[in-house]
């Protein structure tokens, strides 16, 4: 899945790398952003909900089934349709040769609904009867989160990239600066990196970008038809030619030069003749959403995190309240190590984290540095400074990181993670973000970092 792990890298070398991501409209993204819609629902009335929300879409139908115990009253069928009205969902076709239809449309789809309470077996071993700090884990599972300091958000380039080229899509589409575009979307950027003896990594130079998004049809479609409540003078979609041109001058080279590299220079440096450039390499695409592709929650689950880097453990984020590690554990992974490779401990950080259903403390805890750590520090230490520092029980991750707030839809596109964290109406997104400061570590020695986990009192949150 990923460039393997190594202590350390004897020789420099160069490697090519790819990520991939998918904008808000792709079929499976919609299935993450109803599920989160459908769990915000929930915990606006009700911060303890116990939410497991699945999606599934096909043609002008979505679908919501899972397992849910909240006082909210819920009211799916306008959940559902808002969240597909958002996305740019607004028109449905029954007909593969029409150039008309989106894929799904808000007004008309079937809203499917298959929720019953969780079960008991599990409430009873998780959360029942149980303190907020003696909340167990809602299920086994390992969970992974990575930091390299090539990017100034602490994320692989490759794959803030592709994420952001998605999220530059959408934006000049709502925004009416290219109307002709539509919701679904794909996008995949290789870089070649250079690798350093100590394991670092620097991107050189972008090699190949490939952007497929969904478009109305060229040199025929009208501002007015493909835009709902567009009053302005009519316009005709552009050729196809024109189009990527367009995408080229205001998606690619815009998005490049946001990124900030180590060396404080946008990306847009790394980019140029050549760099290899796919735009709609298939032809044209029209035909899109979930008339197109069927779509489910939970499998976009690489493009939810680091693009192939670091690890993943297997388990999705979206439709899961803070009890699932699979999301909770996951969010505290990356804060542990981006504070890693923030406060100068390493260039490069994995942490893994492992639990059992109904146990509060995590199982185990790894930290790789890929022979990058600093300041006479090595492995060991860096682990047990994670394990003074933080506590990674459910209850506690809850806690720290603000998460029976409703705020997930927000995260369901573009990465959960190398986002701005920031507080809106009380609520705080992507705390996670925020990297705590453990700079003070710089200038211990091993027996002081000893000495300062016996004196932590660890173990009444970390299994010895």
């Amino acid at each position: 899945m990923a460039e393997p792990a190594q202590k350390k890298a004897k020789t420099t070398r160069t490697f090519l790398f790819s990520s991939e991501s998918v904008n808000e409209g792709h079929p499976d993204k919609l299935c993450d952003q109803v599920s989160d819609a459908v769990l915000d629902a929930c915990l606006r009335e009700d911060p303890q909900s116990k939410v497991a929300c699945e999606t599934c879409t096909k043609d002008n139908m979505v679908m919501v089934a899972g397992e849910i115990t909240t006082k909210a009253k819920l009211d799916y069928d306008k959940i559902v349709r808002a969240a597909v009205l958002q996305i740019g969902y607004d028109s449905y076709v029954d007909d593969l040769s029409s150039v008309d239809s989106k894929g799904l449309c808000d007004k008309t789809c079937e809203v499917l609904v298959r929720i019953n309470k969780q079960s008991p077996d599990i409430a009873g071993g998780v959360h029942v009867g149980k303190t907020d700090m003696d909340v167990g884990a809602g299920d086994q599972g390992i969970m992974f989160g990575y930091a390299s300091d090539e990017t100034s958000d602490c994320m692989p380039l490759t794959h803030s990239m592709a994420t952001r080229l998605g999220k530059t899509l959408t934006e000049v589409r709502k925004s009416g600066e290219c109307w002709w575009l539509r919701p679904d979307g794909k996008t995949q950027v290789t870089i070649e990196y250079l690798q350093h003896a100590d394991g670092s990594v620097e991107p050189k130079k972008i090699h190949t970008v490939v952007i497929s998004t969904q478009h109305a049809e060229p040199l025929k479609a009208v501002r007015s038809k493909e835009c709902a409540g567009y009053k302005g003078p009519e316009m005709t979609a552009p050729s196809m030619e024109a189009m990527n041109k367009e995408i080229e001058e205001k998606v690619i080279r815009r998005t490049l030069q946001n990124i900030t590299l180590k060396n404080g220079k946008p990306a847009l440096t790394l980019y140029g003749s050549h760099t290899h450039l796919h735009i709609n390499p298939s032809g044209k695409f029209i035909i899109g959403g979930p008339q197109g592709d069927a779509g489910l929650t939970g499998r976009k689950i690489i493009i939810d995190t680091y693009g192939g880097w670091g690890a993943h453990g297997g388990g999705a984020f979206s439709g899961k309240d803070p009890t699932k590690v699979d999301r909770s554990a996951a969010y505290i992974c990356r804060q542990m190590a981006k504070s890693v490779v923030t406060s100068g401990l390493s260039a490069r950080c994995l942490v893994q984290l492992s639990y059992a259903i109904g146990v509060a403390k995590p199982l185990s805890l790894f930290v790789e540095t890929y022979g990058t750590e600093k300041h006479g520090l090595d492995v060991d230490d860096i682990t047990n400074i994670l394990k003074v520092e933080f506590d990674c029980r459910p209850g506690a991750i809850a806690v720290s990181l603000a998460l029976r707030e409703p705020k997930y839809q927000e995260t369901a596109a573009y990465c959960h993670f190398g986002r701005e964290p920031y507080t809106k109406e009380g609520r705080k997104y992507f705390e996670w973000e925020n990297a705590m400061d453990l700079k003070k570590y710089q200038t211990m020695k091993t027996e002081q970092v000893s000495a300062a986990l016996k004196a932590s009192n660890y173990l009444t949150k970390w299994v010895d």
